[in-house]
């Protein structure tokens, strides 16, 4: 049976599935926080269950999803987003979040 679909479209599901490997290939620059109501919320973007979360920057949800995207290998890139962040926004209080969060041992491992 012939296929309806493009040869285009064949060879990008190929090139997709060629690098499954257990690692996770991402197009383009993935930002794991969404600072929301000047820094007192922020949608937390998990990527390896897929979830976004909607948490209070002070809350002990928040530092347990971050604990766990640091125990997934992303807490380098996590740490520079907040400092890019309160670099960005320096009255949103992203300098009291990053404290709060290496005071709770995140970022160690």
């Amino acid at each position: 049976m012939a296929s309806n679909t493009s040869k285009t479209a064949r060879a990008s599901v190929r090139a997709g599935q060629a690098g499954q490997g257990g690692a996770l290939s991402v197009l383009g620059e993935f930002k794991y926080l969404i600072p929301l109501n000047g820094g007192k919320h922020a949608y937390v973007r998990n990527l390896t269950n897929g979830k976004t979360a909607h948490l209070r920057t002070d809350s002990e949800a928040f530092v347990e999803e971050i604990r766990v995207l640091a125990a997934a290998g992303h807490a380098t890139k996590i740490r520079a987003e907040i400092n890019n962040l309160n670099a960005a926004h320096p009255g949103d209080g992203w300098d009291a979040t990053e404290k709060r969060l290496v005071e709770a041992g995140v970022f160690e491992g």
